[in-house]
């Protein structure tokens, strides 16, 4: 194994740099290392970029966080028509991005990833049919939430209408008509429900734990406005400031610490809930985890839409699907003509299935096999030379994901100037150093509203919450700049 050298820059290289995956991630990984100089190849398992607004099509979709927000910082978007993005729109501006910026070219389609061996000194890629490139340095950019969980219950097969998960929406069954049942609390079951019932299909809400649902208004964005945002140099990049301040300094700073965010959250979801009518539905409906324990769901029209005749709540587990319906916990079969399974992603496999397999015969089922690990949410302990976008620990709890993607990728391209410039023979992380890492931030845990008890996907498999446990402004310093002695061989 090539050891870290930073004594001298006479030993400047050329790099060739693997991405694997043209979601957000890999594309503004992409950018920077085009705007470097840097050879680099992406790698997408799909005919498209996009990553989870390529994959999502189901009803209702858009993004939990402001559109003039959720905008990569090099390409504000002054043709946002809502200010919470529909999926389409947010697909449409990737797609634009990768245009505009001329990164189709280096991305090759139809192909993923499935190995990677380092042979000492380069990464060798696989994929099902064998070796496709050896390269010098990997960034895993597969996003956090791309492999649909389908619930573990029997008669899934059964069900003898159409039965699909919401990430693999069905679009050529016809809903009219149709009892359809929706299993899931989360922000996808929740607007899946909303935009469904508005539109008054008949609908049955099947969910175990119901979530805190925040009133944060919706809205389009009128000519008017869309033209100033146009015409005013700036002010579309003014309007991302503006919400960048907001969550950091409230929302993600509710999540972290007790204080007056936190309890302004809790009373506002509070009197949401509320403001439901009916006593029973409104029982139903009531989570019995604190509010931000679980993702804070966005909607400003849910509990108006399930209030509707056309809309029934269940508050239940599925136990087993049968061909007429889905059987829960209270013995109760409700039947159904169609079944979405809003049932959420396997959070913590990140690149898996994937194999990783150093020249030692180290491999990155070894490494994770406790628990995800990652240097700085980047890194894996042991692996030469290999970076991730959205990694262990990182704040998908917090904030923006393009905000945490745009950190984490400059931190990279800081690695990666270090090995071309000859400064580092190659960066391998310290297990020492990243399980001190760990501790620390164990050490932040217990202030954070992800201890307070419940189950979500923010928790690992360990029990201990996966996400970043202070602030923004502590990410960025977190990821300031690569500090040698964290490698092998650093000083």
């Amino acid at each position: 194994m090539r050891d870290t050298d930073h004594s001298s820059g006479s030993n400047a290289r050329a790099l060739r740099v693997a991405v694997i995956g043209s979601g957000m991630s890999g594309l503004l990984m992409g950018k920077k290392l085009k705007d470097a100089g840097i050879d680099f190849q992406i790698y997408e398992k799909a005919d498209e970029v996009g990553g989870t607004w390529r994959e999502n099509t189901y009803p209702g979709l858009s993004c939990d966080v402001p559109a003039h927000y959720y905008s990569y910082s090099f390409e504000p978007n002054t043709d946002w028509r809502y200010r919470f993005a529909r999926g389409g729109e947010i697909h449409d501006y990737l797609k634009q991005v990768a245009d505009k910026y001329g990164l189709r070219r280096f991305v090759r389609f139809g192909c993923e990833i499935t190995r990677a061996r380092h042979d000492g000194s380069r990464w060798h890629l696989e994929d099902s049919d064998g070796e496709v490139d050896q390269v010098d340095a990997i960034v895993a950019a597969t996003g956090v939430l791309h492999h649909p969980r389908w619930p573990d219950v029997p008669g899934v097969d059964e069900f003898a209408g159409p039965c699909f998960h919401s990430a693999r929406w069905d679009h050529s069954v016809d809903l009219r008509g149709k009892r359809i049942a929706v299993v899931g609390a989360g922000s996808t079951a929740v607007q899946i429900v909303t935009r469904l019932g508005s539109e008054g299909h008949d609908l049955l809400s099947i969910q175990r734990t119901p979530q805190w649902i925040f009133p944060m208004p919706d809205r389009s964005y009128s000519r008017p406005e869309k033209w100033l945002v146009e015409r005013v140099p700036g002010l579309s990049r003014l309007i991302h400031r503006v919400y960048e301040f907001g969550f950091e300094r409230f929302f993600a700073q509710a999540v972290i610490t007790p204080g007056w965010q936190r309890s302004l959250v809790d009373r506002i979801v509070r009197w949401n809930l509320g403001r439901i009518r009916d006593a029973a539905l409104r029982e139903r409906l009531a989570p019995p985890d604190s509010p931000m324990c679980k993702r804070l769901i966005m909607s400003g029209q849910y509990y108006h839409v399930v209030q509707q005749d056309n809309v029934d709540v269940v508050r239940a587990a599925v136990t087993q699907i049968r061909p007429e319906g889905v059987v829960t916990d209270d013995g109760q079969l409700h039947e159904a003509d169609v079944l979405v399974l809003a049932t959420g992603f396997h959070a913590h496999d990140y690149m898996r299935p994937m194999e990783l397999e150093t020249a030692e015969g180290l491999t990155l089922s070894e490494v994770w096999s406790q628990r995800p690990r990652a240097h700085r949410t980047v890194g894996v302990p042991g692996m030469p030379d290999f970076f991730m976008v959205q990694g262990p620990r990182s704040p998908v709890g917090n904030f923006s994901l393009i905000s945490i993607g745009d950190t984490q990728t400059d931190y990279i391209m800081r690695c990666l100037s270090l090995l071309r410039d000859g400064r580092a023979r190659s960066l391998v992380p310290r297990d020492d150093v990243a399980d001190q890492l760990e501790r620390d931030m164990n050490e932040q845990m217990p202030d954070t509203v992800w201890m307070s008890g419940c189950n979500s996907w923010y928790i690992g498999p360990d029990g201990l919450p996966d996400s970043w446990p202070s602030t923004p402004a502590r990410f960025r310093e977190h990821l300031a700049q690569p500090r040698m002695e964290e490698f092998r061989g650093g000083a």
